[in-house]
């Protein structure tokens, strides 16, 4: 009994007197300001340790930490390439943002695009990524960098007529990202379109002269138009700028082909040859 009456005494010292104001609710900036702080310390934890991330999101989400639990969630997986879970939690978040009408939904299903391509799961990719074009979210920027993802993944299921469509819209797009006139000349050079992918190599390098990928692949294209000189330089600044990366073994590949089929002692005109170049840099899932 007298437990009983202790606690019904802690509880009417919580009570407001009769006639007096309830304390305010903390205001939703406060609240919302949480909740970032949250997000940023759980995104740094990514960086740091991304299994105990991984925990750390998951607890979130379960306390019912929303979008933001689920967006670091999904960021950890990808810190560890576990790219089909990493991909159905951006779906999941995804799903509930199109529900509350939250801008942030388009950001969401590009990164499930992403994460699918980066997976080997193309066609799921696709479908990902017109989801958010679907949106009206899409800043003109974003919806043609959209358009290039969604290209890559058309390449991936050997669909060269559907690639060189996204790629054409987003070119239209987003005319400054030397990463679709990378793409577009790598696509036309698979075509046997070598005037375009010179055209559009060099727009390329132009935006971004000292990208070793693009300038790898600008050699590659010089020679197989026949300007074997102006394929060797480009190797060479490849080689010599960027040596430990895998454009500039390449480049260092490409070099070594080129002298054995020129020779030393050979009078006879250079052979076009077609050196090793990737077809695509990597591009990882990221949140725009």
């Amino acid at each position: 009994m007298i437990a009983i009456l202790l606690a019904l005494a802690a509880l009417a010292q919580n009570e407001v007197p009769a006639g007096q104001p309830a304390p305010p609710a903390p205001a939703a900036d406060a609240v919302e300001a949480a909740r970032q702080a949250r997000f940023a310390s759980c995104s740094a934890m990514v960086r740091v340790d991304s299994a105990r991330a991984v925990d750390i999101a998951n607890a979130w989400r379960l306390e019912g930490g929303g979008l933001l639990a689920r967006q670091c969630l999904g960021l950890a997986y990808v810190a560890q390439q576990r790219w089909a879970e990493a991909a159905r939690v951006y779906e999941e978040a995804s799903r509930d943002a199109d529900l509350a009408r939250d801008s942030r939904r388009a950001d969401l299903w590009v990164q499930a695009g992403n994460a699918w391509l980066a997976g080997g799961e193309p066609t799921r990719a696709i479908m990902a990524l017109d989801a958010a074009l679907a949106t009206t979210d899409l800043s003109d920027e974003l919806r043609g960098e959209v358009h290039i993802d969604r290209a890559r993944a058309m390449v991936a299921l050997d669909n060269a007529a559907g690639a060189r469509q996204d790629l054409d819209r987003a070119l239209a797009l987003v005319p400054a990202d030397p990463f679709g006139w990378y793409l577009s000349a790598a696509l036309a050079r698979r075509q046997g379109d070598l005037d375009r992918a010179r055209t559009d190599i060099a727009k390329a390098m132009d935006i971004a002269p000292d990208d070793p990928d693009i300038a790898l692949l600008g050699g590659t294209i010089a020679g197989l138009a026949g300007d074997m000189a102006e394929a060797e330089r480009l190797y060479r600044r490849v080689a010599e700028g960027a040596p430990d990366s895998a454009a500039g073994r390449a480049a260092r590949e490409s070099l070594e082909t080129l002298r054995e089929v020129e020779g030393p002692a050979s009078s006879a005109a250079p052979t076009q040859t077609t050196p090793v170049a990737r077809t695509e840099p990597p591009r990882p899932p990221q949140s725009r």
